[in-house]
């Protein structure tokens, strides 16, 4: 099956047309369940003596819902947080509560979501799964968020296929997460062993790569939108020499390439349903306005330091911003962290997360 096009198709559609209906039902099912419990104790106090009523209705009464103080949500610089540029711009408006942190690195996040002092994030999709099993399933995926974005560049002219990476040094970062795993698995798939045919110098931040590769002439770099247009823009002897999105779909894996989740810690999501479900909501809308109002939101963006505007203008296309959630965010990410899994265990954290993970499912 290939998820890309289920996910583009109708579920992007969907999602860009602002329907996110479905989903916050699917996230608010315990309230149905409260409802009806609480038409059943009304009912049964009707048949009560005088005496009783007053007790019983106090009873029947479902008690209100608690809503946090704060809600403290973390984004990447690139798409995960290009899609959060409204919602950003919202929360100023409305007072919705939320505290937003952009960070440059998943390894200036992924700690703080492990130590409790973040509620919500956005990480690279394997990540989500490493969390789960280093917390003992403390985190909950609640959205895909960014499909695949990854590109090799070079400043020359002489890859053009997969076979030409062999011998190179490939600048990247995102070490431990689905940069590296993406690709690993995509070398591996060709032949190639990506600790003996290739050198890959892993640095702290995309931003460190991009400028080795403005200057360096024959270099190679994995990035990811939007710093793949930066680059494109700034030295016109660099170019796209391989797409991962097409590579890893030329290996013939039952899944297709994803970039990056949203996740929240699962105490979070279990006191504060309502708040959860009401963040999905704004999510995809911010998500469906990013989308549909380019030029706006690249103001946006640049606003919220994500990204430069001009960049983010022309990037935005091809960054495959989205929010799917309940049972097509499972299929998706399940099949996508089972080929990591089946490639090399530790990239989802040793093993498979269990069906708790996927919030909404």
């Amino acid at each position: 099956m290939n998820i890309k096009k289920v996910i583009t198709g109708a579920l992007c559609a969907a999602m860009l047309a602002l329907s996110v209906t479905a989903c916050s039902n699917s996230g608010n099912s315990d309230n149905s369940g409260n409802s009806s419990s609480s038409s059943s104790s009304s009912s049964s106090s009707s048949t009560q003596s005088e005496e009783s009523t007053s007790s019983s209705s106090s009873e029947s009464t479902p008690e209100s819902v608690p809503s946090p103080d704060v809600v403290r949500i973390a984004a990447l610089n690139g798409p995960t947080g290009m899609g959060m540029a409204k919602l950003m711009e919202d929360n100023e408006e409305n007072d919705y509560g939320y505290e937003f942190t952009v960070a440059a690195s998943p390894n200036d996040v992924t700690p703080l979501v492990a130590n409790g002092d973040l509620d919500i994030a956005c990480i690279p999709a394997n990540l989500g799964s490493v969390l789960y099993n280093q917390t003992d399933g403390g985190v909950q995926v609640l959205a895909v968020n960014t499909l695949g974005v990854l590109y090799i560049l070079e400043n020359g002219d002489t890859v053009n296929s997969i076979d030409d990476l062999k011998g190179k040094t490939i600048f990247a970062s995102g070490q431990g997460g689905t940069p590296e795993y993406s690709l690993n698995f995509i070398l591996k798939e060709n032949g190639i062993d990506p600790a003996t045919d290739v050198t890959i110098e892993w640095k702290a931040e995309h931003a460190e790569c991009l400028q080795f590769l403005l200057q360096t002439e024959n270099s190679v770099a994995l990035l990811p939108q939007p710093f793949v247009t930066t680059a494109l823009k700034q030295n016109e002897g660099i170019r796209v020499a391989l797409d991962l999105n097409d590579e890893w779909d030329n290996t013939g894996a039952d899944s297709s390439l994803l970039t990056g989740i949203v996740v929240v810690r699962k105490a979070f999501a279990e006191q504060y349903p309502d708040a959860v479900n009401q963040f999905l909501d704004r999510y995809a809308q911010s998500v469906g306005y990013v989308n549909n109002n380019v030029e706006d939101a690249a103001q946006l963006i640049e606003k919220f330091d994500i990204f430069k505007a001009a960049v983010a203008k022309d990037a935005i296309p091809a960054c495959h911003i989205v929010c799917v959630r309940g049972d097509d965010m499972k299929d998706a990410l399940s099949g996508y962290l089972q080929v990591l899994f089946d490639a090399e265990p530790k990239s989802v954290g040793g093993k498979l997360p269990a069906d708790d993970f996927y919030y909404g499912a």
